[in-house]
């Protein structure tokens, strides 16, 4: 059973968790589970997705219930005006604050299939280093390593923006086997039992399509990543 996190007769908010695609994709064909599928045949009737969460972040997932919400929400996410609140763990300490202004170009579509090369388009990221912490491994040859809890809010809505981003700042997200680094993420599954990418979609904000009124929704990190958040001594 999914989580749901808000209801009404117009929208639905599920907690998705890591691991769960959102629909069917060639990143995984031999998949029999999707979220929109498994939410579908619990609440008994059709939902659409309106943005995307990837396969190995947990978090805020929304659907709309008709086409009038869908159409609503969809413009909202793309004109920026849905406000989308991540924490991350990353390897190193990040400044305290900061902006990543890097573009970003479209290399796959939403159903992980290959697109034509075009040009990057403007990706904006802004970050909070919200706790740190140095162990005693030396992971990469240096007699310890570092990691970060962050607070990340993308203002553009980029494919993978926040690992992208993150990457090219040089502070990789831990269990990003795409764009992390493999010793640390080997580190953590070994030494600390955490498997997965250490991305989640704590909070969405957005303007209800009905009624004009803010909502927000939020989901807990859950599972391996507040075990790990506990462990570290962040909450």
């Amino acid at each position: 059973m999914l989580n749901i996190l808000y209801r009404d007769e117009h929208l639905i908010a599920i907690d998705k968790p890591a691991g769960l695609l959102v629909h069917r994709s060639d990143v995984d064909r031999h998949e029999t589970r999707f979220a929109v599928q498994a939410l579908r045949d619990q609440i008994g009737r059709r939902v659409q997705p309106v943005h995307r969460l990837d396969r190995g972040t947990s978090g805020v997932l929304l659907f709309a219930l008709d086409a009038a919400t869908a159409a609503d929400l969809g413009r909202q996410f793309a004109s920026g005006a849905v406000r989308k609140d991540y924490r991350a763990v990353v390897r190193g300490w990040p400044a305290p604050t900061g902006v990543i202004d890097h573009p970003l170009a479209r290399r796959h579509d939403d159903y992980g299939r290959p697109l034509p090369a075009a040009a990057p388009q403007p990706a904006l990221t802004h970050y909070q280093r919200l706790a740190a912490i140095e162990l005693a491994y030396a992971v990469e040859g240096h007699p310890s390593s570092r990691y970060a809890f962050m607070a990340l809010e993308p203002r553009s809505g980029r494919r993978h923006q926040l690992r992208r981003h993150m990457k090219h700042v040089a502070h990789p997200i831990i269990g990003d086997a795409t764009y992390g680094r493999g010793r640390h993420n080997r580190f953590f599954q070994q030494q600390l039992g955490c498997d997965r990418l250490l991305l989640a979609c704590v909070a969405l904000s957005f303007r209800h399509p009905a009624d004009g009124r803010e909502v927000t929704v939020r989901a807990p990190l859950g599972d391996q990543f507040a075990a790990l958040v506990a462990t570290f001594g962040w909450l």
